[in-house]
């Protein structure tokens, strides 16, 4: 019997040790995400610059990916269409809660190394300045870190059909 409860304890040790992936909220990356958001929201491009990697590679819904100066131009482009532009999580009518952000830390598995990924999901509001039409997109944007403490791969998953049909508004005619 003490042979019993001896392996039940230590298989019980043994899995209870954390070696594995690691989640974090209040963690320095997802906290840098968060500054990061706000100085998208103040339309602030030298703020975000600090964070990112010069060759950071950015994926919008595509396998293709731009870079940093590409992406400043659509973010410059969704200030000059929207006003204001907010970030909110929650539902609809409900509290709320900013922006949802976690940090995850994965250990080394197999060929892959240790990678360090920041997740944030949220739903982009704004108002087109031609139109006055609201748009909600439901958004995911993930981060992947560097050993430099820089930003060197982003993913943006989320629905912009509604957000290029006002900038198409606001674009100059080709007869101008």
């Amino acid at each position: 019997m003490k042979k019993i409860i001896l392996t039940i304890l230590t298989i019980g040790l043994i899995f209870s040790c954390n070696d594995g992936v690691q989640v974090t909220f209040d963690d320095n990356n997802s906290n840098a995400i968060r500054a990061h958001f706000q100085n998208y929201l103040n339309n602030d491009m030298d703020g975000l610059k600090e964070l990112w990697s010069p060759d950071v590679k950015v994926y919008l819904n595509s396998k293709q990916a731009i870079g940093v100066d590409e992406l400043v131009a659509l973010l410059e482009a969704q200030h000059a269409g929207f006003d204001p532009i907010t970030m909110s999580f929650g539902e609809d009518g409900g509290e709320d809660l900013g922006v949802w952000v976690q940090t995850i830390t994965y250990p080394a598995l197999g060929e892959y190394p240790p990678a360090t990924m920041t997740q944030s999901w949220f739903d982009w509001n704004a108002t087109g300045k031609v139109s006055g039409k609201k748009i909600v997109l439901p958004a995911h944007i993930g981060f992947r870190w560097g050993d430099d403490g820089k930003i060197v791969e982003e993913w943006h998953n989320y629905d912009t059909q509604e957000m290029m049909a006002e900038l198409a508004l606001s674009a100059p005619s080709e007869k101008e």
